[in-house]
């Protein structure tokens, strides 16, 4: 097992909140992206053609700095960090994305730093107060309300889609943050992007469009943004951050992820903000973070 209990030097620590807010901004421009790129390439090809490209440019990586290869006992997690970040949440949101648009999503990441802690207590064995599940739980609940607010049975596939989302992303995170400390942050996302390619490439040959004539720059543009920031440069800094910093601590960085995606969405793509929306993200945030400070 890592070493869950291990002293975090200020140094480290400053550094991990510096690579973590990195990560968090690169991946704020992720959902509206995804939502551009979704109008005009279908959310399956979509996601094995971002994870495809991703995965050749880490393979590069890897050859060029001559990396070693993962233990046999780093092979598993590897796995699960390609289902939970590099396939699971890419399909689960693309697909969510042509239910809801890019800021009704954006609430739902807001349980992103709670689901990370979760599986960080589950995966790493810490074990948080009695109050930080009551704060947990109640961010829970204030997101279903919001959904069911919104009138559920108009986009109940878009919520559910979204809830499992961020179910395997936060598993990624977790899995993804203790691999690094052994095996290194951008190397973590590199050998996992490896791991998905004998699935993805082929995927992505089969399901590609007959013509790619009419294609819209700013499609082709978002498609390269999820591919090169939000599949590999984002998790350079993120897994980087973590494992210096400390899941439970830096993963809260999450927590400003919704403030940075709701203005992209409204400056970029014209979506409506309500202040109910941005009321319920500013909800789930306090309660996150009440959670955080009982989480050890």
């Amino acid at each position: 097992m890592e070493q869950t209990s291990r002293t975090i030097t200020p140094e480290h620590s400053r550094s991990g909140w510096i690579n973590g807010l990195i990560g968090v901004l690169i991946f704020s421009g992720s959902l509206p992206a995804t939502r551009l790129a979704v109008l005009e390439f279908e959310p399956v090809f979509l996601t094995v053609a971002r994870a495809s490209i991703a995965a050749v440019l880490g393979l590069c990586l890897l050859w060029l700095l001559r990396e070693r290869r993962p233990a046999r006992n780093q092979w598993g997690p590897l796995l699960i960090v390609a289902l939970g970040v590099v396939i699971g949440f890419p399909l689960l949101t693309a697909l969510a994305l042509q239910y809801v648009t890019s800021a009704h999503s954006i609430v739902f990441i807001g349980l992103l730093p709670l689901a990370t802690a979760v599986f960080g207590v589950l995966r790493g064995g810490e074990r948080p107060r009695p109050v930080f599940w009551l704060f947990s739980i109640l961010g829970s609940l204030l997101v279903v309300g919001y959904a069911l607010a919104q009138g559920l049975s108009a986009a109940p596939a878009g919520d559910l889609l979204m809830l499992l989302a961020v179910l395997v992303c936060g598993l990624g995170y977790a899995e993804g943050a203790k691999l690094a400390r052994t095996l290194g942050g951008w190397q973590v996302i590199c050998w996992a992007l490896v791991v998905s390619l004998p699935v993805v490439a082929p995927l992505t040959l089969l399901l590609a469009p007959a013509s790619f004539t009419g294609i819209s720059l700013a499609a082709w543009l978002s498609l390269g943004y999820v591919a090169l920031f939000s599949m590999l440069i984002g998790f350079v800094f993120w897994y980087r951050g973590l494992a210096q910093g400390g899941i439970a601590a830096v993963g809260q960085l999450q927590l400003l992820q919704p403030f940075f995606g709701l203005a992209l969405a409204a400056s970029l793509l014209h979506e409506p903000v309500s202040l109910g929306m941005l009321a319920v993200t500013v909800a789930v945030i306090a309660c996150v973070a009440l959670a955080k400070k009982f989480a050890r």
